[in-house]
């Protein structure tokens, strides 16, 4: 089964608790992700929780040395996500990533921000934190 990871589940993967310690797992067997995942993470990890460049640039390398293929954004991924979300009612961000999973040619997109069983063409959306205790 081939695998996107949306942004909320590498962010998990650097905090603790239980949905942290299933993020670690999840990331830790590889997977797709685009270069837009990497931004957000960049920019989270900076102003949420206010991470040093030094630790941001760590956990952005160990992420890119684990993940299986990432996804550039191009001109032609940006058509796609504004047709998805035109289409589908997503916004443009969570179009890009639907897009970007579509293109690695992933069967599943884990994400905790979007709609659970969702499926675009073979592409089908899981929250892998369903039915998890606390955060």
């Amino acid at each position: 089964m081939t695998v996107f990871l949306d942004t909320n589940i590498l962010v998990y993967a650097q905090q603790s608790g239980a949905k942290a310690e299933m993020a670690k797992r999840i990331v830790a067997e590889g997977g797709a992700i685009s270069v837009q995942v990497l931004n957000e993470m960049a920019n989270v990890l900076r102003r949420r929780f206010g991470r040093e460049w030094r630790e941001v640039e760590e956990a952005l390398n160990d992420v890119i040395a684990i993940v299986d293929r990432i996804v550039p954004v191009t001109l032609e991924l940006h058509r796609t996500a504004r047709d998805l979300a035109r289409d589908h009612g997503l916004s443009f961000y969570g179009g890009l990533i639907v897009a970007a999973a579509l293109e690695a040619g992933c069967e599943t997109l884990l994400s905790e921000d979007m709609q659970h069983g969702r499926a675009f063409g073979g592409l089908v959306i899981r929250n892998p934190f369903l039915g998890e205790g606390s955060a």
